[in-house]
């Protein structure tokens, strides 16, 4: 008689919060559980018992089986943040009609309409950096991001320097900390503050909705949308479906630019060769996707630096019927945590997996093994902005190349914060200067 399969190896931690302050603060927590239980171990974080899975064979297996064994979800602090009607914390059909809905705004036609918009914004702020010289620039391009988001997403000039970004700031802190709602916890004064954006974010709809035309952007695409019925989409959903929009098209992609701003400044023959491309370019302004396209070198060191420090450590799934995998069970009602992190790092699938190299995504040497490189997740939970996204980082990086240069300042910690997503500890200090 075989034997049923036991639960994967592993620690849940202290009764209540389980490892939850070892995951928000060790940046090794995955890797130093990974060397000691293997690819599949327990864990309880973030008020649920969890099990992480790593490997191209895990991602595979979950994102093929969605709504089969699991279905994707958010820890309680962040679906409760995100609010009841984020395209993020839906499933089934109602997440599919809205995915579509929101899926036009950065659909190609779409993300060609936004580029001459992106390239100013970008140009305004690499000149206010020459101005500057000196200057801490994880913090810099936190506004950067959020200009760019609350301008082509919800039509909103200037974004960075309104009452909305500092809220803004205040709430993500508590997207994943410990559901506590109290007032001098994480959580609690996130909760506050995103009570506070939902009132800003309902005088900017409100505004566009009086308008006679409500624009091609997401937050128009939202207004003029109908459900299935045939009626507008309620205030409170385009109140959350705003608030997301923010969220994803800022946070996440504040981390790759400054990442890929610390690993190009830390490998100076890097930026020698993406230099180089451009010279031989030689590309005018302003930019198009044709041009954007011919930057075959770029396009490898933006590959290797969302790789190497994915701006999303790995994604959660609830499980919704008990299955097994690897010789574990994995119970119904736990958590399934994907690892990005860790499965970008599988030296089996990238040799010298901890070196930053290029190279490995030049053409011909690309890994083919499925689901071993998911920097925005995968299946049909796959993030919807990735285009925005990867178009964002490459119009950045180039207008970048082309004319400037930037030194790291000495004496500062380059070690890296894990939350809300990766970052320098002490915010990427640094000389800027025209070339």
């Amino acid at each position: 008689m075989s034997k049923s399969p036991s639960l994967p190896p592993g620690n849940l931690g202290l009764p209540v919060i389980g490892e939850t302050l070892s995951f928000l603060r060790d940046s090794n927590f995955s890797s130093r559980r990974l060397e000691k239980y293997g690819k599949v171990f327990k864990t309880s974080i973030l008020g649920k018992k969890t099990v992480i899975m790593t490997g191209a064979k895990a991602n595979q297996f979950l994102f093929k089986h969605e709504n089969k064994y699991v279905q994707a979800t958010w820890p309680k602090s962040t679906k409760i943040l995100l609010g009841p009607s984020s395209l993020s914390v839906q499933s089934g059909e109602f997440h599919t009609s809205r995915r579509k809905l929101l899926y036009q705004a950065f659909q190609p036609r779409a993300l060609e309409s936004y580029l001459p918009k992106m390239e100013e914004i970008t140009r305004q702020y690499f000149q206010k950096w020459t101005d500057l010289g000196e200057f801490t620039w994880y913090r810099e391009i936190r506004d950067y991001t959020f200009d760019i988001a609350s301008s082509l997403l919800v039509g909103t000039e200037g974004g960075s320097q309104t009452p909305l970004a500092d809220l803004y700031t205040e709430w993500v802190k508590g997207l994943f900390s410990l559901p506590i709602p109290l007032p001098w916890t994480t959580f609690g004064k996130s909760l506050a503050c995103r009570q506070k954006l939902l009132i800003y974010i309902e005088e900017i709809v409100k505004k566009r909705a009086s308008q006679p035309n409500t624009g091609n952007d997401a937050l128009g695409l939202l207004l003029a949308a109908k459900d299935e019925e045939g009626n507008n989409l309620s205030l409170a959903e385009l109140k959350d479906q705003v608030l997301l929009l923010l969220f994803a098209g800022h946070e996440t992609l504040t981390s790759a630019l400054v990442s890929f701003c610390l690993l190009v400044a830390q490998h100076p023959e890097v930026w020698t060769r993406l230099r180089q491309e451009q010279r031989d370019l030689n590309l005018t302004s302003p930019l198009s996707p044709e041009k954007l396209k011919a930057m075959t070198y770029l396009e490898q060191v933006l590959k290797e630096v969302l790789r190497l420090i994915p701006p999303v450590g790995g994604g959660f799934r609830k499980v919704i019927e008990s299955f097994e995998f690897d010789g574990y069970l994995i119970p119904k009602n736990w958590l399934v945590q994907y690892q990005i992190r860790q499965t970008q790092r599988d030296p089996e699938i990238y040799p010298e997996s901890e070196v930053f190299n290029p190279d490995r995504f030049a053409p011909g040497q690309e890994k083919q093994e499925s689901c071993s490189y998911v920097p925005f997740g995968g299946g049909l939970r796959e993030c919807l902005g990735k285009e925005f996204a990867r178009l964002e980082m490459r119009v950045f990086a180039a207008l970048l190349i082309q004319k400037y240069q930037w030194e790291l300042l000495p004496n500062q910690d380059l070690s890296m914060g894990i939350v809300p997503t990766p970052h320098p500890k002490d915010g990427l200090k640094v000389r800027f200067s025209l070339l």
